[in-house]
């Protein structure tokens, strides 16, 4: 009896590991490699590195503007790095913006290995060093994430100092994903890795300026709308077409003009 109660035990306990992976291995995709860099599109920069509160070092870059109207703290997805944003960049930098963007850990050149926890202190961590010059410290911040990031920013967002808070195909939380991508998992073994972004979104003052692709075929155009009714005034939404990873490329004049007009209201 007390074998197969142990054999039980170890099935489940096993079990439980492999659920624990495959949750870790569905949400980071992490690339080390640095393919493109700011230059190839005459964008001059600054290869910075610097570290969180549990000392892991991260790897970013600062590409300024030269009359800058304010840094946008950019939040990237699951997948790849820095370097696979650089059309993104340009496209915040024709704005007017300077634009800080990083690499959380594992990703690009940036020590450790992804987990929430960690993604919330590398976010900090970037915004301390940018606080911490002199030279750009007294700018109007904007904090921007696109899919993954976006639940990253809106964590940050409720933190720190900050002028507006843009989100771009951000979902509600991993578990209201895991629901939809997964439906045959046991989610009764509980989901480790939260990224509640629904719920998080609520304690946001700053201005929100929402955006979500009505076509997005990977986070759901229904979660967009549930994070916009969570969220206190002010706030906006912002409708595209396209999907997931190509739409503000595709509609980019409208998304310039777009961003644009909401920051102007908040006097940036």
């Amino acid at each position: 009896m007390i074998v197969k109660i142990f054999i039980i035990f170890v099935i489940l306990a096993f079990g439980w590991m492999c659920f624990r992976y495959f949750e870790i291995k569905s949400i980071y995709f992490p690339i080390k490699a640095i393919e493109f860099i700011p230059t190839e599109l005459d964008l001059s920069y600054e290869d910075i590195f610097f570290k969180t509160k549990d000392n892991i070092l991260l790897n970013g870059w600062f590409v300024p503007s030269q009359r800058s109207r304010g840094v946008l703290f950019f939040f990237h997805g699951n997948a790849g790095n820095i370097s696979h944003r650089i059309e993104f960049i340009k496209i915040f930098h024709d704005l007017g913006l300077s634009v800080f963007i990083f690499d959380y850990r594992g990703y690009g050149k940036s020590k450790g290995s992804p987990d929430e926890k960690g993604t919330y202190l590398d976010a900090q961590a970037s915004y301390d060093y940018i606080l911490s010059r002199k030279d750009i410290s007294d700018k109007k911040i904007i904090i921007y994430g696109e899919s993954l990031g976006s639940a990253v920013a809106v964590d940050l967002a409720r933190k720190v100092k900050a002028d507006a808070l843009i989100t771009f195909g951000c979902f509600t939380s991993t578990k209201d994903m895991a629901r939809r991508i997964y439906p045959f998992l046991p989610l009764w073994l509980g989901v480790s890795i939260r990224y509640d972004s629904l719920s998080k979104i609520k304690g946001i003052r700053i201005p929100k300026l929402i955006i979500h692709s009505r076509n997005d075929e990977i986070v759901p155009f229904d979660m967009g709308q549930r994070l916009f009714e969570a969220a206190t005034e002010p706030k906006e939404f912002y409708i595209m077409r396209g999907g997931h990873n190509d739409s503000i490329l595709i509609n980019k004049d409208g998304f310039l003009k777009r961003v644009d007009e909401f920051l102007i209201k908040q006097g940036i």
